[in-house]
């Protein structure tokens, strides 16, 4: 092979990648990106706050901010963009074909790393196109400087996106950190890269905030601005008052923090092709877990733990080349038929979870009678089921028993009984503090309680529903719940962020409101797509 192949491999991977649908929606939310960095003059949220001030919107300052919140939300975000290229092989047995090839193992680790690199750096750079719009937009300085404005993208926003790149070429090749587990790992590891890249000692330069952090704080000392006891604030955050202004012309990078970018080039490219010591490139005789990786399928195992009126009866010739089960299925029992078929919906959603998994939910149940505050242990026994919730509205279809179960005659109550036994598995990992709230009369926290039972379900089944795979509740979730945890009020749907003794966030009404509609929407996209088929 010659030294071109991971470059063609690359740029053939990333035109397929850029044709689809998903994309222009990652694109448009780099847009979005773009329009929170920079918020309006008396915006209350904002990016960046330097102790209550922010620069004049000129080429530097927007330039800098947009490249950092690119740094902070791409690095953690774009991962679960990009991390499918190889199972993507997988599944459409493009693996096959490499196996055969003279294609080396290194040479396809380099491809993909490049690829998933090549669709961050795009997004990176509309992040870039739109800064000098929103310049111009927000009105406050009318010099455009190209080089202050675009530095900042090359020195602070692309080499965290190489690690982000090479780590989702990493947790494909590793088989545990292949499905959810490693979206969860990849959340809790680069908020920690994050967070610690934001400190004064952060090595290589961290995400170069403090670069930029001490300019600034020099800026506004010269200016005769008292910088003492003044925090720097790197996130979207919410601010009593606008932030004041002051003039600040961009940082100038030394010689320590450009050879630091260069290592995180090289540290990117190595963790890319550390997979290749166990990797085997899809071919079956490099040993177990290294060959195409044919999952056997679990129709048998979720239509056994379905009622028998929604299986139907074998022997009969199957659809959806399924053979043994029949094309019509048998007329559905009245009366006790929804408590069975919403027992049949907990045992497919609980099918193989650990015992191991529920002594951690005995573990946090008991602790949670046990602490002074019913609500303290709520937001961990409502992370820990992530990855089953995840399961809601995606088993059919990664399965392959859509067609099969979409025959069934009552969509709408086979859909109700697989909400109900996520609302199920809620109320028994967050049951503790709901019955601690009861005993001590705390009906306002109760009410946020079953509020968010209700809500966290529907979230998981609409986004299943929809975009048909776990990885976009897994994502939206940890985000909804990391901002929760932390005092974003607007967003708890637990009830855990107080005010003057009751929870400060939306009405149980409210929340159970957007459960309900969420749920529809969910039966409307479902039956939409069973009226196309």
């Amino acid at each position: 092979m010659t030294a071109r192949a991971p470059i063609a491999l690359a740029v053939a991977d990333f035109r397929e990648r850029v044709r689809r649908p998903a994309y222009a929606v990652t694109l448009l939310a780099a847009v979005g990106l773009a329009c929170l960095a920079v918020p309006d003059a008396g915006s209350h949220w904002v990016i960046m706050d330097v102790g209550g001030y922010r620069g004049v919107y000129t080429s530097a300052w927007i330039g800098t901010v947009t490249a950092l919140a690119g740094a902070l939300w791409l690095t953690m975000g774009g991962f679960y963009v990009v991390r499918d290229a190889i199972a993507r092989d997988e599944r459409t047995r493009v693996g096959h074909i490499l196996a055969a090839s003279p294609l080396r193992t290194s040479t396809y680790l380099i491809g993909k790393f490049l690829s998933n690199f090549l669709v961050l750096a795009s997004m990176a750079g509309v992040l870039a196109v739109a800064a000098p719009l929103m310049q111009f937009a927000r009105g406050e300085s009318g010099a455009f400087d190209p080089i202050a404005l675009l530095l900042p993208f090359a020195l602070i926003t692309l080499p965290p996106l190489v690690l982000t790149a090479a780590a989702a070429v990493l947790f494909e090749t590793v088989p545990l950190l292949r499905g959810g587990v490693g979206n969860v790992v990849w959340f809790v590891v680069s908020m920690v890269l994050l967070l610690g890249g934001q400190t004064r000692n952060a090595p290589l330069g961290g995400i170069g905030v403090r670069q930029a952090a001490e300019s600034m704080r020099a800026a506004l000392v010269e200016q005769g601005i008292d910088v003492s006891d003044r925090e720097f604030s790197l996130g979207l955050t919410s601010v009593a008052e606008p932030l004041r202004t002051f003039q600040w012309d961009g940082f100038t990078p030394d010689a320590a923090f450009l050879e630091g970018r260069l290592v995180l080039l090289a540290v990117g490219i190595a963790v890319a092709l550390l997979p290749a010591l166990w990797f085997g490139r899809f071919d079956p005789a490099r040993g177990a877990g290294s060959g195409p990786a044919a999952v056997p399928s679990k129709q048998d195992e979720i239509l056994g733990d379905l009622p028998r009126d929604v299986r139907g009866e074998p022997g009969m010739g199957g659809p959806v080349g399924r053979p043994g089960f029949p094309v019509t299925m048998t007329a559905p029992v009245r009366g006790r038929a929804f408590w069975r078929l919403l027992a049949g919906e907990l045992r497919v959603l609980l099918r193989g979870v650990s015992p191991w998994w529920w002594l951690v939910v005995a573990a946090v149940t008991v602790a949670g009678f046990a602490t002074p505050e019913p609500a303290t242990l709520l937001p961990l026994a409502w992370i820990w089921p992530v990855l089953i919730w995840s399961r809601l509205g995606t088993q059919r279809v990664e399965h392959g028993l859509e067609g099969l179960l979409g025959a069934y005659p009552t969509m709408r109550r086979g859909l109700l009984a697989e909400w109900a036994a996520g609302v199920a598995l809620t109320v028994v990992t967050g049951i503790a503090p709901a019955v601690r709230m009861a005993a001590t009369a705390d009906w306002a926290g109760a009410g946020a309680w079953a509020g968010g039972a209700l809500l966290v379900p529907a979230l998981a089944l609409a986004l299943g529903v929809a975009c048909r795979t776990h990885r976009v509740f897994q994502v939206v979730y940890l985000g909804l719940w990391y901002l929760a945890v932390n005092g974003v009020a607007a967003l708890d749907y637990m009830g855990v962020v107080r005010s003057g003794g009751l929870p400060a966030g939306p009405s149980p009404l409210a929340v159970g409101g957007l459960a309900l509609l969420l749920v529809c929407a969910a039966l409307a996209v479902r039956t939409a797509r069973h009226a196309v088929r």
